[in-house]
């Protein structure tokens, strides 16, 4: 993506106009071309980047970027993700891409699926999975987190749009942790949903076959719980919803 390392070439204006389907293969096979007048550089020629890849170009070459990321305002995230088919989502005012998940973490996010909405067919509550945006707002802080759970209960569907977007809050978020997302699962969003106003947060951990419990009161952690194989997790803010952890790693 650097500018620096595409590869290059530098001509004059009149070699361009004669020249110019020449010189517009070149950039469209991924090159840059620098067009010069009077021994100055007045145009540079580049391939058409989608926002996203603009975005991460960018992201790359400037030095002035904190975390690791560019911190953009809510608005132009939104700007972006809409115009984007990539997975996104921001936290921190940094736009994180996801990666698209594999068949095992599919057959988790199934099976707890079928058994929250199993449980949730009496209730007023629905369950929903990714990719389903989640907007957080945490307290003292201008922009919200915009995240994609991989498995939410959602208890305000008043919060619904007309469109089908959810503007609401979960009461239950579920993550199932890999490799790429277990640190930012265990602790950037854990912390988006503590603050954020999310009741439980469960976190599965494939390879350790187990499930880590948090529930939160007054934006804080109040209890943690860890089950294991052979244990039965239950919720702490769904009474009866049960759920064994066998259950949970079938295939």
């Amino acid at each position: 993506m650097d500018r620096e390392k595409r590869p290059h070439s530098t001509i004059t204006a009149t070699e361009l106009k004669q020249h110019l389907g020449m010189y517009l293969d070149y950039v469209m096979a991924n090159n840059e071309v620098v067009v010069t007048k009077n021994g100055e550089k007045v145009v540079r020629l580049t391939p058409y980047l989608s926002d996203l890849e603009r975005y991460l170009e960018i992201r790359e070459r400037a030095v002035d970027y904190l975390g690791g990321g560019k911190r953009v305002s809510y608005e132009e995230f939104l700007e972006i993700s809409a115009k984007s088919e990539a997975r996104l989502e921001y936290i921190d005012e940094e736009i994180v891409l996801l990666a698209s998940p594999t068949a095992s973490h599919q057959e988790v996010s199934g099976n707890l699926y079928v058994r929250l909405r199993e449980y949730l067919r009496s209730t007023e509550c629905q369950a929903y999975y990714a990719p389903f945006d989640v907007h957080l707002h945490k307290p003292g802080v201008k922009n919200p987190d915009v995240v994609q759970p991989d498995l939410i209960v959602a208890c305000d569907l008043e919060k619904l749009t007309e469109d089908g977007r959810y503007m609401g809050t979960p009461t239950l978020v579920v993550e199932i942790l890999s490799p790429s997302t277990r640190q930012k699962d265990m602790v950037d969003k854990l912390r988006s949903y503590m603050l954020g106003g999310v009741e439980e947060y469960w976190i599965i951990d494939p390879d350790n076959r187990k499930v880590l419990l948090y529930s939160f009161a007054e934006r804080n952690i109040r209890d943690l719980s860890e089950y294991r194989l052979g244990e039965v997790v239950q919720s702490a803010c769904f009474p009866g919803l049960e759920v064994p952890v066998s259950a949970v790693f079938e295939s």
